[in-house]
């Protein structure tokens, strides 16, 4: 009996340690069903965080059981975006359970990322677990009526110097001037407008619109002014209402048209611009626009700093921030005595012109101006026309390569006919340069007809193979859009006449010239130099630059390359211009011995035909090419251009 009594509590015992057993097995299935749920629940919340809104998920419940609005508080974010993350979960315990969110915000135009964490209470009502909402979620310690914004803060722009370290564009003083409308009534606002933008010389109506647009606190600019100018003085004297001068400093060069279209402007960013940014630049930023300022605007720039702050509670605070970091300047070759020397010289022409003057020894540009007739167009650089007579620099050089010499006589004839076409010579050309002369006497009196009937004794190739050995033909590596010249194969007949002579379909821009005749100075090809110390265009914002256009990379030497004996002969003719030929009025020029060529370029309908002027010159270290587009004769227009340029830096 003891036996069978010991063996039912067993039983009972056994009985007890399975339904405990099952009970366990029961709690911990519970447990992680439970816990799955939470789980879920926060990683909900964690992606309706980062899509900035949890919509009808039922993920985040607020006082009101029902969703949170989060676009007031992430709307001051902009274009950031937001990634959250679920880091730990704890099981749930008695309808509640806890959470760690891991938080990574990516500001555009900076590669510091904002991380933090953030507490996720959890809780389970009507079945269904959820985040129990609190702007602590969203960032650390943020209050009911909250929100956060970005603030970005611009570093002060570098500057663009010039040969020798000198500053080009530097910070100068100058005066924003417009209407202040908390000054004035709305209707003296607008008459203010009128007056002002008479004074300043500014477009009146469409100032006196952006005068009645702009909100009731707003400052409306008419015109930025350096201190000291017409503008300024002329503003001082309007006597109206609302009328308000704002002291400030911007990036500028010396003069308002010293170099401008070589260095670009700094201005504020369009719309365009900053969509084309990818998030580097904002609205009411300013930055480079064209030239160089443009191209090399990541490098002048900097870096912004970038800061998170609250708004909308009793004071504002800052959960993160970036320093801003200066940009780093950008050196050209650019001369500043030479450059305004150029200016100087074209600041009455009417045409579009340029002066551009290279060191041949090293390539720098010393100058590239054009003047106002160019309308803000960098004719220097970018100028695309015939270049006449100066061509025959190139001409020479495949001429020589064929076997003509300086004192090879030649047949200058006063006009000449190629497949029907009458070609002659210039206006004036002196009779005494007629007939069999020597190629010296030929090419100083450039001598069309004797040219275009050396030109049948070479092959299609020779004259492009000449211009590339000239360094007429490279690809510039000005790290700006620059255009040296062309010159394609002529064809047989008439296009290969007027190719001798630097027309049909041979181009070159002023910098193209220039460089022949630094080439021909130096003995070898030279390839022009703008930027001694750049970044490229990587960042820029110019709409017209490209890698290809403004590439920084050196061009690729030519096949045949001009030689220090060749150049010594194009020396030697061009000598000869100054002493006997076109450019006798540069023999008495201060300093080394001036050479030259002059050019003329017919274009135009017949029966209303213009000219091109142009002319080239060297004086020891120095090669510069002077264009007129629609002068007189190169001679004559382009000559004393290039005789005061000459002078003044001499």
């Amino acid at each position: 009996m003891r036996s069978r009594g010991w063996g039912v509590k067993v039983g009972v015992v056994v009985v007890v340690l399975a339904l405990v057993a099952a009970a366990a097995g029961v709690f911990v299935w519970w447990r992680d069903r439970e816990g799955a749920a939470v789980r879920e629940a926060a990683r909900s919340v964690a992606e309706g965080l980062s899509r900035g809104g949890f919509g009808d998920s039922g993920a985040m419940r607020d006082s009101s059981g029902g969703p949170p609005d989060l676009e007031p508080i992430l709307r001051g974010m902009g274009e950031a975006t937001h990634e959250v993350t679920v880091r730990s979960v704890t099981d749930p315990d008695g309808g509640s359970a806890r959470a760690t969110l891991a938080h990574t915000w990516t500001l555009p135009g900076t590669d510091e990322a904002w991380t933090y964490e953030t507490p996720l209470e959890l809780a389970k009502a009507d079945g269904e677990w959820a985040g129990v909402w609190s702007p602590a979620v969203v960032a650390p310690d943020l209050a009911e009526g909250e929100a956060l914004r970005t603030t970005r803060k611009q570093p002060e722009r570098a500057e663009v110097l010039g040969a020798g370290g000198r500053p080009i564009v530097e910070l100068r003083d100058v005066v924003r001037i417009g209407i202040d409308k908390t000054k004035a009534t709305p209707a003296e606002a607008v008459s203010s407008a009128r007056v002002l933008a008479q004074a300043v010389g500014v477009n009146v109506e469409n100032f006196v619109a952006s005068v009645q647009k702009a909100g009731e606190q707003a400052f409306v600019e008419a015109i930025t002014a350096r201190v000291g100018s017409s503008q300024e003085q002329a503003a001082r004297e309007v006597d109206a209402p609302g009328t308000f001068l704002v002291s400030a400093r911007i990036p500028l060069a010396p003069t308002s048209t010293f170099a401008r279209p070589i260095l670009g402007v700094v201005g504020d960013a369009t719309a365009e611009i900053v969509e084309k940014s990818d998030g580097r630049i904002a609205a009411g930023d300013r930055v480079g626009i064209g030239g160089v300022q443009g191209a090399y605007d990541t490098q002048l720039a900097g870096t912004p700093g970038y800061s998170v702050v609250t708004s909308g509670g009793a004071e504002s605070r800052t959960l993160f921030s970036t320093e801003p970091e200066a940009g780093s300047p950008v050196t050209l070759t650019l001369d500043i005595a030479t450059q305004a020397a150029a200016e100087t010289v074209l600041e009455k022409v009417e045409p579009a012109s340029a002066v551009v003057a290279i060191q041949p020894s090293t390539g720098r540009v010393l100058a590239a101006a054009s003047g106002p007739g160019s309308k803000g167009i960098s004719t220097a650089t970018q100028g695309r026309y015939a270049p006449g007579s100066t061509f025959k620099t190139v001409s020479t050089l495949a001429l020589l390569r064929s076997g003509v010499t300086p004192s090879t006589t030649v047949q200058c004839p006063p006009t000449t006919t190629v497949d029907g076409r009458t070609f002659k010579n210039v206006d004036g050309f002196p009779i005494s340069a007629l007939g069999a002369v020597p190629f010296a006497t030929a090419f100083a009196n450039s001598c069309n007809t004797a040219f275009i009937g050396l030109g049948e004794k070479l092959e299609p190739a020779d004259l492009p193979t000449a211009g590339a050995g000239l360094g007429l033909t490279g690809e510039p590596a000005l790290g700006i859009p620059a255009f040296l010249g062309s010159v394609p194969e002529p064809k047989p007949g008439t296009d290969a006449a007027a190719s001798m002579i630097g027309q049909s379909k041979v181009l070159a821009s002023p910098l193209g010239m220039a460089t022949v005749a630094a080439s021909i100075a130096a003995g070898r090809p030279v390839a022009p130099v703008l930027v001694e110390a750049g970044e490229g265009v990587k960042g820029g914002v110019s709409p017209s630059a490209s890698p290809s256009a403004a590439a920084t990379t050196a061009p690729k030497a030519p096949a045949e390359p001009v030689t220090a004996a060749e150049a010594g002969q194009l020396r030697s003719l061009m000598r000869g211009v100054v002493e006997s030929g076109s450019g006798t009025f540069l023999r008495d020029v201060p300093g080394a011995p001036v050479l030259a060529k002059s050019g003329t370029a017919e274009f135009g309908e017949a029966g209303a035909l213009k000219e091109h002027a142009w002319m080239i010159g060297i004086q020891g270290d120095l090669a510069v090419a002077v264009l007129v587009v629609e002068g007189e004769g190169g001679a004559t227009t382009a000559g004393p251009l290039l005789e005061a340029f000459l002078r003044a830096v001499g």
